[in-house]
């Protein structure tokens, strides 16, 4: 009962603030930006001052799928940053730029992720059937349990290890829009409310994970005991 109050909890607490992440930006596309540049011309510019050119800007489908892909090397935009003139599309398409100068320069909290994606991408296909066979198989094996928590784990300091990478990428974002005078006195705020909300979906998806993670260590601790 204890799992399905915790996950109630934090997919009500992700729905709120996926909700007003959704709302901030639909109010910051209207308005906006010195200078008139897309988000795929900002990208290429943060790009460019940054000495970067051997990342592509690219244009993918959907809404707030923006990302960096360091294998490709790729910013990859949704089509109302890839073609935004706008403080929501300036603010996204630098972020995803920041991971891309994080990855150049060899930022070592993005690089400590890199590093657990095969292992995230393996626990994330089997945690949950290694922990359902673990709770019910906890009188006679276990171990099993255990199993599936140190793979829980894996993918909690996943989502721990991502926190500060995002809010140092929307760091690097803010100071080289003021710097670049994308954003003025005016707009700069904004696009700093947007990348706030942004960073609390990571905050909250941090919590949820270390919080069921210690639900389930509770229990295998309690058996122990």
């Amino acid at each position: 009962m204890m799992i399905w109050i915790i996950f109630g909890f934090f997919m009500l607490l992700s729905w709120i603030i996926g909700s007003q992440l959704k709302s901030k930006f639909r109010e910051y596309s209207k308005l906006p930006i010195n200078f008139g540049m897309t988000g795929r011309e900002i990208a290429q510019k943060m790009l460019s001052d940054n000495g970067i050119y051997d990342v592509k800007v690219e244009s993918v489908e959907g809404e707030l799928t923006d990302h960096y892909n360091p294998l490709k090397k790729t910013v990859n935009l949704s089509p109302d940053v890839y073609n935004g003139r706008s403080v929501a599309a300036a603010a996204v398409a630098a972020h995803e730029c920041g991971h891309a100068v994080q990855h150049a320069t060899a930022y070592s909290w993005l690089q400590m992720r890199s590093t657990l994606v095969p292992v995230v991408s393996f626990s994330s296909k089997w945690v949950q059937w290694v922990l359902l066979a673990g709770i019910l198989l906890i009188n006679t094996f276990p171990q099993l349990l255990l199993i599936g928590i140190i793979m829980f784990a894996a993918t909690t300091v996943f989502s721990l290890i991502t926190l500060p990478v995002e809010i140092d990428a929307s760091r690097r974002a803010l100071a080289w829009l003021s710097v670049s005078n994308i954003t003025t006195q005016t707009t700069h705020p904004k696009a700093q409310e947007a990348l706030r909300w942004a960073a609390y979906t990571y905050i909250v998806a941090a919590l949820s994970s270390l919080a069921t993670l210690l639900y389930y260590l509770s229990i295998y601790l309690g058996r122990r005991e």
